[in-house]
Formats: C-alpha cells, structure tokens, sequence
C-alpha cells in the first residue's frame, strides 16, 4: 500500500490519499480525540502524539498537528497508524457513527434561498475545498447573513478568510441577491 501526502493552504493540516476509499459519501469530522469514538481510524490517528484534528473526505484523511510539533517528527508515525488501519480490515466507522451530508437543516421561511445556498456550496465550492483537505457546510441563514462552518484542513486556516470574503461570498451574492455576507462559525 501506498499512501501519498499532500501539502493544504493550512500549514498545520496535512492531507493524505491512501488510494482507496476513506468514506462511501459524505465527510467526518474529529476536532478533538474526544470526538473520534465513532472511529477506529480516528481514533488510531489520535493515538499519534502531537494530532489535534482528524478530517475525513470519501477518498482523503487530513491531520491537523499541534503548533509545536514538526512535520518531518509525526508524519511517519502518521503515515504507519493510516497504513495499519487500511490493511488491518477494520473499518473507518463504527457500525453505530455514519457520516454526514454536512448541512444543516434549515426551518422556516428562507427555505428555497437556503436551498441555493447549498446546491451552490456543494456544486461550486465543497468540491474546490475538498482538493485543499477540507470542506465548508450550511450552518444557517439569518436576515441575509449565511453561516458556514468550516471543517479539516479550512478550519484554522490562514487563508480561510479570504476564501470566505473574497470567494464564497462574492459568488453567493452574485448568485442569490437576498445573501448580504457570509460569517464562519466556531
């Protein structure tokens, strides 16, 4: 098995491609160790010194690593608790945890503004930050304002900003004129 690395726009979250599928469809999402019960692999992951976060995409797993740890000191370690997993046979979710759509359900008036919202995250956008190790959700729309939650490689991100103002909102704006500007969530 042969497990290729890729560098995001995250300087702390490194992307890796096993060559084989991670998850059937959606995405999973570990932010702590505390979260990762639902997942072998995560929790596999975890048990790596110096992990911070875990980021599952259908083909792709992303690491982000603590401030004051090196690449070059974790990432073999990394690359042997992936590897080990894969050829382990276990599987990458508990039968019990599946993953996600990511959106959230939106109640209420704005439903076909926040149907737009999402056909356009998930046309345009969540596949763009999927290339960079991450993906970016509906959290909720609010008197024009859309909410996004930003996963794997994007949370954190120095560059996730940008990508928010310059990218997504100016194409959601141009698209949907009831959307005056898009914010992150924690």
């Amino acid at each position: 098995m042969f497990i290729q690395t890729e560098s995001t726009p995250n300087p702390a979250t490194l992307k890796f491609l096993p060559g084989q599928a991670v998850l059937e469809m959606g995405t999973a999402d570990f932010p702590t160790s505390d979260t990762a019960d639902g997942s072998p692999l995560a929790t596999r992951i975890f048990g790596v010194s110096g992990v911070e976060g875990v980021f599952f995409g259908t083909d792709f797993v992303t690491v982000t690593k603590a401030e004051n740890v090196e690449w070059d000191h974790i990432k073999p370690a990394l690359l042997g608790a992936i590897m080990e997993h894969f050829q382990s046979g276990e599987p990458v979710m508990a039968a019990d945890h599946t993953p996600t759509s990511g959106h959230a359900a939106h109640e209420g008036e704005d439903g076909e503004v926040v149907g737009q919202i999402k056909e356009l995250l998930d046309s345009r956008v969540r596949p763009a930050v999927a290339q960079d190790g991450g993906d970016i959700t509906f959290h909720g729309f609010d008197r024009g304002i859309v909410y996004l939650h930003m996963q794997g490689a994007c949370a954190g991100c120095p560059s996730s900003t940008l990508t928010l103002k310059m990218g997504i909102e100016n194409l959601l704006r141009h698209y949907i004129p009831e959307v005056t500007e898009v914010r992150p969530i924690a």
